[in-house]
């Protein structure tokens, strides 16, 4: 079955065209794009979507509607994520979603979300149903708006959470300086780490063997560690970040304007203005679990998405 999904974050807006297999719940990627549309820039600090955030999301809509119509999928899925859910314009935002783009349009819930991801990042990975034989996992989904925290075993999710510390909303909290001024970075860096430490319970943090990091800021610190030119998903898949080497691209990127971000290898220039603040979100996830190295998937919420539209998994209602 040929699927369309839309993820609508707070700082991206991307499409997954796959074909999916219901007998296997496999996903194979056909179309994959990607655009950095800032939905939640101000959100933070005014309550609502832009104007010109809301049309620089239609205009990527666009372009994604004539793809989905040119591949021919038979059923489509838009996840609208944590800019929407906090914004006090975010249901009507949604209904022209629907309306204008006849896109199957749902705002998730913080639960709905880090399920979604879950089962995407689990996706194509052997199932393994022995009690005790597969290591608690944790999903870290650093996000726009909020940071996703799923704890699993093989591809059952247990414990989860939504927390309000993404990479534009803290950006937009503490960075005004550029290049970024030390304290700016500190306070952030605090404001971080009493977010996840209130909300990720100790024992939960304990049980943890090993991370998985998806989404845009941990695909750009694999891609930049490598130095890929043009980005490869091949090599970004399963990479394996250490801890070490996310506070080496931290200190790096936070001495540089944003204008010598643009200019990095392997980070897209549209991530430039938010990419320090995802590297500290990213470090903090790490320790606060422990973590000596996650590995970066590139399968995360569209292809949580997919296997949901395709009638796989129930949920996101």
């Amino acid at each position: 079955m040929r699927v369309a999904v839309v993820d609508i974050g707070s700082n991206s807006t991307r499409l997954l065209i796959a074909d999916v297999d219901p007998s296997n719940a496999s996903v194979r990627e056909l179309v994959r794009r990607s655009n950095v549309t800032r939905l939640g820039h101000g959100v933070d600090s005014n309550g609502s979507l832009s104007d010109e955030a809301v049309e620089r999301v239609f205009g990527t809509l666009e372009d994604y509607r004539a793809a989905i119509d040119a591949n021919g999928a038979s059923a489509n899925l838009a996840v609208l994520t944590s800019a929407v859910r906090d914004a006090s314009n975010g249901a009507a935002f949604a209904e022209s979603v629907r309306d204008r783009f006849g896109l199957d349009a749902r705002v998730l819930s913080g639960e709905q979300e880090a399920q979604l991801t879950f089962l995407g990042a689990m996706s194509g990975r052997p199932a393994d149903d022995q009690p005790g034989s597969a290591e608690p996992t944790v999903v870290i989904d650093i996000g726009g708006g909020s940071t996703e925290f799923v704890l699993g075993v093989g591809h059952s999710a247990g414990f989860h959470t939504s927390l309000h510390a993404g990479v534009v909303r803290m950006s937009e909290r503490h960075i005004h300086s550029d290049p970024p001024d030390p304290h700016e970075l500190q306070a952030l860096a605090a404001d971080v780490r009493r977010t996840f430490l209130d909300g990720l319970p100790a024992e939960q943090r304990a049980a943890v063997a090993r991370g998985i990091a998806v989404a845009g800021t941990a695909t750009s610190a694999a891609s930049i560690d490598q130095e890929l030119d043009p980005y490869d998903p091949a090599r970004v898949h399963g990479y394996q970040l250490m801890l070490g080497t996310v506070e080496m691209l931290l200190a790096r990127l936070a001495d540089m304007t944003e204008q010598q971000r643009r200019e990095v290898v392997g980070l897209h220039p549209d991530r430039a203005p938010t990419i320090v603040a995802g590297m500290i979100l990213l470090t903090e996830a790490m320790q606060a679990f422990a973590l000596e190295q996650v590995e970066v998937s590139e399968h995360d919420i569209l292809y949580g998405g997919a296997l949901l539209a395709a009638g796989v998994v129930a949920g996101a209602g």
